[in-house]
């Protein structure tokens, strides 16, 4: 099967979406397809051999985060060329309603279309300014996809059509065989040690960090070998900023990390805590962590309560509450035997997640979506954006 793979955001700048797409197109091609990603990126940005890139990426607030999309003239013309020069089976298309490649294609495209929604957003006033243009794309979509029940309640509810539910995947092996990072995750004695870890933006209110800061700072005054482990993009200062001094040596900030040190990250800490207070349609940090062996402590957001089994492969404390945070990591990091219970449920968890697992329902719906059009050829004569 000839796929062609529609990416919104900048391969530029590491992102949830932009992994999965990578993730899903090496998963697709080990299965024996021929896979073809468009994505915007600098033109020099080192990519793989089936990523072609679309041009530089211009900053969009989206989603309470900032999302880098390329769009207009130049980008319409460049999906076009694509889209006729692959002469794709089916064209697979990441969050389409967003002002970017995946809606150019849509637009632009003449066979069976999949669309994958990530996101439980039911508006914004970008959306709404082009409702008329996005009523549009919703129709030329085949078939829905949606990596969460949230997501795909959206579709029900609020874009007229339903979605099949297809969770993010995660490379189960390469979390599961990294090795941890040098001096970590140390010792863990009861009463005393112990390693948090957290990814992400810090900066970023709905990430929740502020909670995880009260409830290190409230453990550290009676856990003297407390320490946590810090990765994502962010200044330095901003983080140790928010902690008392005496406790800065205590705190390690990584920055940015790369995929391999990503879960060598996870591999180096006893919790992983996702403190997220909102905004979250799945929660694939937690089946990374899962995947890496690590024991996950997490906000009880539906989609978290739903990675997690309802508590059976990870502990949920309540949203936005520091004191219950430190509660749960306290009673974790003093019972090793909890910690592997929760562990072995999440490895039987994250099984329904490994890659080949998840590509290969990616391609039913692929072959549904041909079977729909029978071969047609859409006229999709349009006008306005090119």
């Amino acid at each position: 099967m000839r796929i062609g793979i529609v990416c919104p955001y900048s391969f530029d700048v590491p992102g949830g979406v932009q992994n999965h797409v990578m993730d899903l197109a090496e998963a697709l091609i080990t299965l024996g397809h021929e896979v073809s990603v468009l994505a915007p990126a600098d033109e020099d940005s080192p990519l793989p051999a089936y990523v072609v890139s679309a041009g530089r990426a211009v900053p969009l607030p989206y989603n309470g985060s900032v999302a880098r999309i390329a769009f207009g003239p130049v980008s319409t013309a460049r999906v076009r060329r694509w889209i006729t020069n692959g002469d794709f089976d089916v064209l697979h298309v990441h969050e389409p309603l967003t002002l970017s490649l995946s809606l150019l294609a849509v637009l632009s495209a003449r066979g069976p279309v999949v669309a994958t929604f990530h996101t439980a957003m039911t508006r914004s006033r970008v959306l709404a300014a082009a409702q008329g243009v996005l009523q549009i794309v919703l129709e030329r979509i085949t078939a829905r996809i949606a990596v969460s029940a949230l997501a795909r309640k959206v579709q029900v509810e609020h874009m007229d059509g339903g979605a099949v539910e297809i969770p993010n995947g995660v490379a189960v092996a390469k979390f599961a065989d990294a090795k941890p990072l040098p001096g970590w995750p140390g010792e863990c004695a009861p009463g005393s040690g112990g390693t948090l870890g957290f990814l992400g933006r810090f900066t970023e209110a709905r990430k929740g960090f502020p909670v995880l800061r009260d409830a290190f700072v409230a453990m550290a005054a009676t856990r003297p070998g407390l320490r946590l482990l810090v990765a994502g993009p962010g200044d330095p200062d901003d983080l140790y900023d928010q902690f008392p001094a005496e406790l800065h040596e205590r705190v390690t900030f990584l920055g940015l990390v790369t995929e391999p040190d990503k879960a060598r990250m996870l591999r180096s800490v006893h919790l992983y805590v996702a403190p997220n207070t909102g905004g979250e349609s799945f929660g694939m940090i937690l089946t990374e962590a899962l995947a890496a062996g690590t024991t996950v402590v997490a906000s009880d957001l539906d989609a978290f309560r739903r990675v997690l089994d309802g508590g059976r492969a990870g502990r949920l404390f309540p949203t936005g509450d520091p004191l219950g945070l430190r509660d749960a990591v306290t009673d974790l990091l003093d019972d090793p035997a909890g910690r592997a219970a929760l562990s072995a449920c999440g490895d039987q968890v994250v099984a329904n997640y490994d890659w080949p697992t998840v590509a290969r329902r990616v391609v039913e719906v692929y072959a549904a979506a041909i079977e729909a059009t029978d071969g047609r050829v859409i006229d999709q004569e349009w006008v306005g954006l090119g």
